[in-house]
């Protein structure tokens, strides 16, 4: 067997090997973030991609596919795509043609590109995914590796752990290992919902909107993604852990606990789901004579179709008909520069031996 010079992605490096060894790239470590998905477009057919991916993960609807399929795919994915495209548009990044959540999410990567290349150099490399549509998880997954992550941290974008959320994005990127021929080596993020550095800058953003706000808003309203009361009673973390969020942002802000409330949005199907909604207790606040309250989703590290069209738009509509005069909603923490420090914080927690 002969020695040579091998050029691994502009570094040489004395190995051994036979003359006709392909080359490979220098081993690195990849982070890669993700969040829930986006459709590539608000057309019916783009739409019914998209809900037909999301609907049919029994992470997320763990009915029993004899019953659930049949039902998805005559009725519910007959109309839904009309509706929810109507929702998309009304909140489409028109100028990059592409949903907000998708820019968003661009966005944290590049800033966290930023700070591990200024930290690391090209030793590692920041990349981005979707649960569901595009950028695929497995696909992000393969170009990880194709640059030479042997070694790649996960990091699902969600503060609190849920089945439907966090447990299926890990799912999937266990799907792309079974794929792979050489598979890298794999830890995932644990929730966050505690991390002091994040709930600063929670806290700092409620401040901030409060500061800008004209009129002081008398109540406000943290509004977490729902989920089946079923969860809660079966051992999902996922409630416990946004009242804690809830708790501790209060600790923060140092306000006093009757000023803040958490309740549930974003409720499907029949059964019952944990409560209180968001869609009615503020429309409660509005009749009971609270006329100006904030809104802020903790459980979203992007604004989406949830926040921007739902709480935004639908949520605000039910406290003004009811009564209320000033609705306030705090944007997510998107790619705020205290977020991303905070993020970045976490993952270099977890890279701990690896870099």
């Amino acid at each position: 067997m002969n020695s040579k010079n091998l050029v691994l992605a502009g570094e040489e490096r004395l190995t051994f090997a036979t003359d006709d060894h392909p080359a490979i790239p220098r081993a690195k470590v990849g982070i890669l973030v993700g969040n829930l998905g986006t459709p590539d477009a608000t057309d019916y057919w783009s739409m019914r991609r998209y809900l037909g991916e999301f609907l049919s993960d029994r992470r997320v609807i763990d009915y029993s596919p004899f019953i659930w399929q049949p039902l998805l795919q005559l009725i519910i994915l007959t109309k839904r795509p009309f509706s929810s495209g109507a929702a998309y548009r009304g909140i489409w990044n028109t100028e990059k043609d592409e949903s907000p959540l998708l820019t968003i999410l661009r966005a944290q990567k590049e800033k966290l590109a930023s700070y591990f290349s200024n930290m690391y150099g090209d030793k590692v490399i920041v990349d981005f995914c979707m649960r569901y549509g595009n950028p695929s998880t497995i696909s992000v997954m393969q170009k990880l590796r194709d640059t030479g992550c042997e070694k790649i941290l996960f990091f699902p974008l969600y503060p609190q752990y849920a089945a439907p959320t966090t447990a299926t994005a890990n799912d999937q990127v266990f799907r792309a290992l079974m794929k792979m021929n050489w598979q890298p080596a794999i830890r995932t993020v644990p929730a966050y919902y505690d991390n002091g550095v994040y709930l600063e800058s929670l806290a700092s953003s409620v401040q901030e909107a409060y500061q800008e706000s004209v009129i002081r808003p008398e109540h406000l309203v943290v509004s977490y993604h729902g989920v089946p009361e079923r969860y809660l009673l079966s051992g999902d973390p996922y409630h416990c852990q946004c009242q804690k969020t809830t708790r501790l942002l209060v600790n923060n802000l140092g306000w006093e606990k009757n000023t803040v409330t958490t309740t549930f949005q974003s409720k499907f199907g029949p059964e019952k789901w944990v409560g209180p909604a968001t869609v009615d207790y503020v429309a409660e606040l509005a009749q009971k004579g609270i006329k100006n309250i904030a809104v802020v989703a903790p459980a979203f590290s992007a604004d989406c179709v949830e926040t921007l069209e739902e709480i935004n738009e639908e949520i605000r509509e039910s406290f003004i008909e009811a009564g209320g005069q000033d609705f306030l909603y705090i944007p997510c923490l998107n790619d705020r520069d205290d977020h991303i420090d905070a993020l970045a914080l976490i993952i270099k927690n977890e890279l701990l031996g690896w870099v």
